[in-house]
């Protein structure tokens, strides 16, 4: 029976459980007054901006503090970032978030990137231009190779792997083997003859960093031809310090997986409509990948 002394006991209680609630979330705002967003360069420091600004401002909507990204030269100002705590959220390749795992960085994986047609991975391809002579591997030799960052999947583990099955060795195979440091860099350095042939990511007709820079106006697909496909690579992860409190955590995730629904212009401009929202993970999706990374690293000790 209820009784108005129980009534206050019961709201007592709630009111208890709400302030709790709200010291909480002020206490995490206080020590994280700011958060820092990176993501590897796949772009140039202009399109990165140009893409994420929208996503960080709905974050900072979402998370009631403001979010601000962080432009990294490198694979490895981001990784270096996330080891010093410095970068709170990082979207990275598979490659870099193994080798930010293996080199000690206390983070979290908990999205994964989605492919609009709700498949989980990509592949490394090699492209040379639609007009030269070059139909395999072996015709390259000699030739000029351009390959991404020594911590991208796409653009250097998975070829290195790759080509070791081949029976490869880059660096004696080809005249020279050149990093040119973004994916978009890659073509670049191809479209312009720095190279005879260039390494990147593809998902499959409609996505590609080859299609972004078509969408963008920079290259035409139609102008280069592949002539390698990897297996299939389990797509990308998004990563935060395991540090932060369990109320920014479980913020951040609902932010992430939501935006679709919340704020479908930012996801838009993010993905150029070619994605689906991140999928939940964890670093057991990645384990394959530390497995290659270390294969990577025997191959230069070689």
């Amino acid at each position: 029976m209820l009784t108005r002394r129980s009534l206050i006991k019961s709201a007592a209680a709630l009111a208890a459980v709400s302030a709790t609630a709200t010291a909480a979330f002020a206490s995490w705002k206080e020590q994280y007054p700011e958060l820092i967003i990176a993501a590897i360069p796949d772009e140039n420091a202009t399109g990165i901006e140009k893409r994420y600004e929208p996503f960080v401002q709905y974050l900072s909507k979402q998370l009631g503090v403001p979010v601000k990204l962080r432009i990294a030269n490198d694979y490895a100002a981001v990784i270096e970032g996330q080891i010093a705590g410095n970068i709170h959220i990082a979207q990275y390749g598979p490659a870099a978030y193994a080798r930010a795992y293996m080199n000690g960085a206390k983070i979290e994986p908990f999205g994964m990137q989605v492919n609009k047609d709700g498949t989980k991975g990509y592949y490394s391809v090699l492209w040379v231009k639609k007009d030269s002579p070059y139909q395999k591997f072996e015709d390259l030799k000699g030739k000029n190779l351009g390959l991404v960052d020594p911590n991208s999947t796409s653009g250097n583990n998975v070829p290195r792997f790759a080509m070791n099955k081949m029976g490869i060795k880059p660096e004696e195979f080809f005249a020279n083997v050149v990093y040119a440091g973004s994916h978009e860099n890659a073509i670049i350095a191809l479209q312009q003859g720095q190279v005879d042939a260039a390494f990147n990511w593809w998902n499959d007709e409609n996505e590609s960093m080859l299609r972004r820079m078509e969408r963008k106006d920079m290259a035409k697909y139609d102008d280069f031809r592949m002539i390698f496909k990897s297996d299939m690579i389990v797509n990308s992860p998004v990563a935060m310090l395991s540090a932060l409190p369990d109320e920014l955590k479980a913020g951040i995730k609902e932010a992430f997986f939501s935006i679709a629904k919340n704020d479908p212009e930012a996801f838009q401009v993010l993905t150029d409509g070619e994605a689906q929202p991140w999928a939940p993970t964890s670093h057991a999706d990645y384990e394959v990948i530390v497995e290659l990374n270390k294969f990577v690293d025997t191959l230069r000790k070689q």
